[in-house]
């Protein structure tokens, strides 16, 4: 507890600022500035600056969007170590299952768009609990053999079907994560616009 309250403050505007005012005070030594009482100088100055500068912002409220997007996260993790774990799984099939937990780690960092959005957060939400743990047990369940080669005539085998289902997915996915980083782009967009017409051509002539 004691240490991590010493890191805490090493990294504190207060501890900043006293540095700060110290490191002006060794300048102020070297210039011939500060005499022989420098040490006291220096240290004064250190106080000085943590006792004036602002403390830090304390941030105790958490929103519910990164409440719910961290419980997903989590829940995403815990399935693809496991489903990797498994060793039931070839090496396709955790191809596309990593894909699909990138693009869903991307979507999920946009907690408070995501959250703001209630269709998109339930198809997210069913994929990582239900639409994802359901296929990948189904298939999980069938014998090594059997579901690669297993194949009914005019119906895709286990393997196949899965790929199919993932695909699936990272198809809708992948549209929910346009929609969702469609606001930064747009965001960067409508930022170079200012820029240009801030500091456009003409506003640099002189």
């Amino acid at each position: 507890m004691a240490t991590s309250r010493a890191l805490a403050y090493l990294g504190s505007t207060r501890n900043i600022t006293g540095c700060v005012l110290a490191l002006l005070g060794l300048v102020g030594y070297f210039l011939g500035l500060a005499g022989d009482l420098w040490p006291v100088v220096v240290a004064g100055l250190y106080g000085v600056g943590a006792l004036l500068a602002p403390p830090d912002r304390v941030r105790l409220t958490i929103s519910h969007g990164e409440v719910e997007t961290r419980r997903l996260r989590a829940d995403l993790d815990a399935l693809v170590r496991g489903t990797v774990e498994s060793g039931r799984f070839p090496a396709d099939v955790l191809d596309r299952l990593t894909g699909l937990a990138e693009v869903l780690g991307g979507i999920l960092d946009r907690a408070e768009v995501l959250t703001s959005s209630p269709d998109h957060l339930h198809v997210v939400s069913q994929t990582i609990r239900d639409y994802l743990p359901a296929g990948l047990e189904s298939y999980a369940n069938l014998p090594r053999t059997y579901a690669l080669t297993r194949r009914v005539e005019g119906r895709r085998s286990a393997h196949e079907e899965l790929l199919a289902q993932l695909d699936l997915l990272d198809g809708r996915l992948r549209e929910i994560a346009e929609a969702v980083h469609r606001g930064d782009e747009q965001a960067l967009r409508d930022q170079g616009r200012f820029l240009q017409d801030r500091f456009g051509r003409g506003d640099l002539d002189l």
